[in-house]
């Protein structure tokens, strides 16, 4: 049975007391694992010079606790910073975290060098002497058997990129920072109706999709475009520092570039994402009877950059309260597997998600899900809701990420709770089609065609933008590297150059972009994680979810049969194996082109919608 939200028990902020009870326990938590630490190092150093299947199932298990016990400690501290990035509290608390998590590659380099040093008949032996290894193959597959090439030689080399780990972490939190205090605080502009507007990450997106008068959003986006400009030499200076430990780590680890070692560990190869940009720069025409459709609806002669937000409706300006698209997104879900609807209600009723804007108070831009695999909890949602259409395809967006944590967390062992960054992105990217298609099939003509409309507009996002992402983040560390090399740092209008040719690569020839070179990069979170190369992942996933849905659409009850084990399967097998097996899906030049189908005929809808 479909139990309906009641929405007297919708919640808007964290409560995480049942991470910590208290700030102190969170630091007692700390101590104890610093000792911890020393206690595994003490108990299986000296048992790994002559290392048995048996030693090895301990030191797993052992390894497994201190992980989830650090994973808990580390969630705690990057989510409340993400509340106030100025929290002194939390900035060492995560600094402190970011810290032992060093130490813990530091003290555990002993493991990591002999285990990427065994060989087949080694691992045969380990197997055979202790059989309760064999549920832990595919993890020790994932994390040292298939680094055999791409490892440290020896202790001293896994110290030095533990220590190199530490600073890339540290550039990253002040990346994150910077963003949310200088580079996305603009200033203020004068309104037509003479009021003073302070423009910020959020106050941005929202006037720019709600306000009807042109020159409003003019100046907010001329406000923007010129700061970030102005942001850009402080930007690449820390750009370049990141650069230079990410390509430090590379050669460290055997890789050409960081870039081969991204996709070494995603388990992709350098031509299918080749073959993936190739098609999305071949057929960005697709989108141009899309611009079209929106320049007429706006009744302008031509497109500019700070037309391509506005909601085409009637009433841009209208608010969908959060307890509206709560709903909508539930209803969204009616032909799901019932563990959608389950999971759904545990999450918006639990406190689970922080739903609203502070940027005044600190609260860093944008949204995430952060996954509680180590409490079998529903996943922390950080929002910053503001009632337009956009934030509603963000809060599913999350919650498709929430759902599967949470199956992840609840079917498979910890060490398995977890994947490579494109299948990651595939549930929150079906949860948007699933609303898109709900709120088409069910609303009025107006509001279907803004909600299609903005969806497409998305899908130019997904398939152009965010692969240019990763082709900035790849050239700009060429040019990181050779600046380097000539004895001298990257200057932000170098940086903005290369930004802007190849988003002329991407881009739409029907929108008059500016002809100054743009910095838009400077605000971009993906480019400054650990985790690099980020982006594109979103492309691909969007090409798999879009595979999906068709056959969720043909027939859903297999489907739903086949999804719900497949969100739940985490990283028993390889991401690839985990898509034949599922749904037969591969991913090579057909898929990207099968997507581009789809965006086409989602435009005719929208055409065929506004013309009724």
């Amino acid at each position: 049975m479909f139990k309906e939200l009641n929405p007297d028990e919708v919640t808007t902020e964290w409560n995480d007391a049942y991470i910590f009870s208290s700030r102190d326990a969170a630091l007692e938590k700390l101590g104890a694992l610093k000792k911890s630490l020393e206690e595994i190092n003490e108990t299986y150093r000296p048992e790994f010079e002559k290392l048995s299947g048996t030693v090895l199932l301990g030191y797993l298990e052992a390894e497994k606790e201190f992980s989830r016990s650090i994973d808990i400690l580390y969630t705690y501290a990057y989510t409340q910073l993400s509340k106030n990035v100025n929290e002194q509290f939390f900035m060492s608390l995560l600094s402190d975290t970011q810290d032992l998590l060093t130490e813990y590659k530091k003290v555990s380099a002993f493991s990591t060098v002999k285990l990427t040093s065994l060989n087949k008949e080694d691992w045969d032996r380990l197997f055979s002497e202790e059989p309760g290894l064999e549920s832990y193959r595919a993890y020790l597959e994932a994390t040292y058997m298939r680094f055999v090439e791409h490892r440290p030689g020896d202790e001293a080399q896994a110290v030095y990129l533990a220590e190199l780990e530490n600073q890339r972490m540290k550039l990253e939190t002040e990346a994150l920072s910077r963003i949310t205090n200088t580079v996305t605080m603009a200033g203020s502009i004068t309104l037509d109706n003479g009021e003073e507007f302070s423009v910020n990450s959020q106050s941005y997106n929202t006037l720019l999709s709600i306000d009807r008068s042109r020159e409003n959003r003019k100046r907010c986006y001329d406000k923007r475009f010129y700061h970030l400009i102005d942001e850009s030499d402080s930007m690449a200076s820390l750009y370049a520092e990141k650069a230079r430990f990410d390509d430090l780590v590379a050669a460290q680890l055997n890789y050409p570039d960081f870039y081969e070692a991204s996709l070494y560990s995603l388990y992709l190869t350098k031509n299918q994402v080749d073959d993936m940009n190739t098609v999305f720069k071949e057929r960005k025409a697709v989108f141009e009877a899309y611009n079209e459709f929106r320049r007429k609806k706006l009744g302008l002669e031509t497109l500019k950059p700070y037309d391509l937000m506005l909601q085409l409706t009637d009433q841009p300006a209208k608010n969908y309260t959060y307890l509206d698209a709560v709903h909508e997104i539930q209803k969204s879900y009616a032909g799901m597997d019932p563990r959608f609807n389950e999971i759904f209600l545990k999450t918006v009723t639990g406190n689970f998600i922080d739903a609203y804007p502070s940027p005044e108070n600190g609260k860093q831009p944008g949204g995430y899900c952060y996954g509680l695999y180590a409490l079998k909890a529903p996943a922390l949602i950080f929002m910053n809701y503001n009632g337009i259409i956009s934030d509603q395809k963000t809060l599913t967006h999350e919650l498709g990420h929430g759902i599967n944590f949470y199956l992840m967390g609840n079917s498979v062992d910890y060490l398995y709770c977890t994947g490579q960054i494109y299948e990651m992105e595939v549930p929150s990217t079906f949860n948007e089609e699933l609303f898109v298609d709900y709120v088409v099939e069910n609303s009025d003509k107006e509001t279907a065609v803004a909600v299609l409309a903005q969806h497409i507009g998305e899908y130019q996002n997904y398939f152009t933008r965010q692969p240019m992402i990763t082709e900035f983040e790849y050239k700009a560390h060429q040019l990181c590297a050779e600046k380097s090399n000539e004895n001298g740092t990257v200057s932000g209008a170098e940086l903005n150059a290369l930004w802007t040719a190849l988003s002329k690569e991407y881009r739409s020839d029907s929108v008059e972009y500016y002809a100054e070179d743009s910095a838009e990069w400077t605000y971009i979170n993906h480019i400054y994680l650990t985790n690099n190369y980020y982006t594109f992942n979103y492309a691909i996933s969007k090409a798999i979810t879009l595979a999906l849905f068709k056959q969720y659409r043909e027939e859903p009850e297999s489907f739903n049969k086949n999804y719900i084990a497949y969100l739940s399967a985490g990283a028993i097998m390889p991401p690839e194996e985990k898509l034949k097996q599922y749904f037969g899906i591969e991913i090579n030049r057909q898929l990207f082109e099968d997507a581009m189908d789809v965006v086409e005929l989602r435009i005719q809808e929208l055409n065929e919608l506004g013309n009724r």
